[in-house]
């Protein structure tokens, strides 16, 4: 009797030598798996709490890097939905939502390091930057509920990550002695979103503001 193995046909998909690229197997087996986008999101969530408590204890390089990498779930989550079909409207809701927490929690843990320096007005620009991102996002959130894309701002999400992150992995002289950008990148971060948000609704005016277009004679 010929063995289980003989029996069953062979299904080489899944053997990086039949030309199928490991970026491609990777996926399906992520697909395949239980993996879920709102997993994703949490996971990004618990690293940037765990950012918090390192920042409030002034270890920067490690608070950082895990703001880095929960910032990295953060854009991999949706991407993840798209690609294996397990999105859904509440994933959507819980993933705009937490990365509203999760930019909140670091930036307040930094100004709590301002606010042990006494440099009140490092801590005020803190919490302009933190409205001013909410309202980054809340623009775009009413714009598309008015029928108008808002995508436009030099200072999305992704950028703020950016500055923000640069910021604490060189903060405190830590990694580069006599290097410190986290008040820098603070200042950065609060005029470019106040800039975008400012962005933002020009852009809405002006689209509202356009003739709805008339009926085609």
């Amino acid at each position: 009797m010929a063995s289980p193995s003989l029996q069953r046909p062979v299904d080489g998909r899944d053997r990086p030598g039949n030309g199928r690229p490991y970026q491609a197997i990777v996926r399906d087996r992520l697909i395949e798996s239980r993996l879920t986008p709102n997993a994703i999101s949490v996971t990004g969530l618990v690293l940037c709490a765990i950012a918090a408590v390192l920042i409030w204890n002034e270890a920067w390089l490690l608070g950082g890097l895990a703001y880095t990498f929960g910032s990295i779930c953060d854009a991999l989550d949706g991407r993840y939905s798209r690609m294996s079909g397990k999105g859904s409207k509440f994933g959507a809701f819980l993933d705009s939502t937490l990365d509203r927490i999760e930019e909140g929690i670091v930036l307040v843990a930094v100004a709590a390091h301002f606010s042990r320096l006494g440099d009140e007005i490092a801590v005020a620009v803190v919490v302009v930057g933190v409205l001013a991102s909410l309202m980054v996002s809340y623009t775009r959130a009413r714009a598309e509920a008015l029928g108008v894309e808002c995508k436009v701002g030099i200072a999305d999400r992704a950028v703020r990550v950016v500055i923000l992150a640069a910021g604490l992995i060189f903060a405190g002289e830590e990694l580069i002695p006599g290097l410190d950008l986290i008040e820098p990148a603070v200042y950065v971060l609060a005029g470019l979103a106040v800039f975008t948000t400012v962005q933002r609704i020009w852009h809405v005016r002006q689209e509202l503001l356009k003739p709805a277009a008339g009926p085609e004679l």
